[in-house]
């Protein structure tokens, strides 16, 4: 089942509607029209009522501002690139850099106005809700007209699945991404240092400390990015080891094993007993623990969110992909289909 209702209005005056998905199970799912944001996630709770585990706010002012991209679509190309430049058929390409990592800037998630900024047009279709964005030719400096497909499903079965498909007439680079921050207790003022987590990867992607990876597929094997058996998010994240130095804690990519639609991530809140597993057919998934969540973001229910008291999993393609052409293919070209399917299975 589906609603829809008025969220807000946009500066110019057009309307912006959620769509609110449910299961027999009691389980919700709020969209946006704007950014095609995931607004929140409701799960049933022993007492009967419904528990939100994302990290948000309350009324669509606060999500336009969303400087820590809560929830969002992001895009073009999530992730970072490195100095906002890349070269594409004997082009240069200048893009804005919004991110500043150690001192060193970025192209990051899209841009100043990437796909979570924009508002996009939301049908309902049997059971799923489509969002659809048309990217004009140089939009935010990337080449092409790119028209973008967004679909959210809630099944019976307390799986969100999450779709993006894109076509273009000229080359560009994509990457679109989900981008959820996660507290599976419920609790946003409580750290997520406790969630336990298992990432289906052997290998990750060592950074500089501009958080832009050096091109090598370094082994998790008795380090503290070892992820390979559940492990409680906070055993190591301080531990004196570069990659956590540069990240500040966890913000890095992760290579997931194996091809297709598999397994990337299991984590589970021991407290509250909820589980959230995810399944790609991306190449990697980077896992961000909210290092630079600060206070300084009133979210929902005025709840200022403090460090690591969040969590993300984005499944993605390889960042600064465009500027290492041993990393998989970013680029999308006219006849092509660009597709990324994501899905998150909850328990409780």
């Amino acid at each position: 089942m589906i609603n829809v209702n008025h969220f807000g209005t946009m500066p110019d005056g057009r309307e912006v509607k959620a769509f609110t998905l449910k299961n027999r199970n009691g389980m919700e799912a709020t969209i946006s029209e704007f950014g095609a944001l995931l607004l929140s996630v409701k799960v049933p709770t022993s007492e009967g009522s419904l528990q939100d585990l994302t990290l948000g706010f309350d009324d669509l002012s606060g999500w336009m501002e969303n400087p820590p991209y809560f929830g969002a679509t992001v895009g073009r190309f999530g992730n970072r690139i490195a100095n906002g430049r890349f070269s594409l058929e004997g082009k240069e390409y200048d893009l804005v850099t919004n991110n500043e990592p150690g001192g060193i800037p970025c192209h990051l998630h899209g841009g100043t106005v990437g796909f979570n900024k924009v508002l996009w047009t939301g049908e309902v279709s049997n059971d799923s809700l489509e969002l659809s964005y048309h990217s004009p030719d140089g939009e935010e400096g990337y080449p092409g007209n790119l028209r973008v497909k967004v679909s959210y499903t809630l099944d019976d079965d307390n799986q969100l699945t999450w779709k993006a498909t894109a076509t273009t007439d000229q080359p560009t680079p994509i990457n679109i991404i989900h981008h959820s921050y996660w507290n599976l207790s419920g609790d946003m003022t409580t750290s997520i240092n406790d969630h336990i987590l298992m990432l289906n990867a052997d290998r990750y992607l060592p950074t500089n400390k501009g958080l832009i990876p050096t091109g090598e597929l370094a082994s998790v094997k008795d380090t503290p990015m070892d992820f390979t058996q559940p492990t409680p998010i906070g055993e190591r994240v301080d531990a004196p080891f570069q990659a956590l130095q540069f990240g500040e804690g966890y913000d890095h990519a992760w290579v997931i094993n194996g091809e297709g639609m598999r397994l990337a991530a299991k984590v589970s809140d021991p407290k509250s007993g909820r589980t959230m597993e995810i399944f790609t057919d991306q190449p990697a998934v980077q896992f961000y623990g909210g290092n630079f969540l600060d206070g300084t973001v009133t979210g929902k229910d005025g709840i200022a969110y403090k460090r690591r008291t969040g969590l993300c999993l984005e499944t993605e393609g390889f960042p600064d992909a465009p500027n290492q052409p041993e990393f998989p293919d970013c680029i999308l070209r006219p006849g092509e289909t660009y597709s990324h399917s994501l899905v998150h299975r909850f328990s409780w």
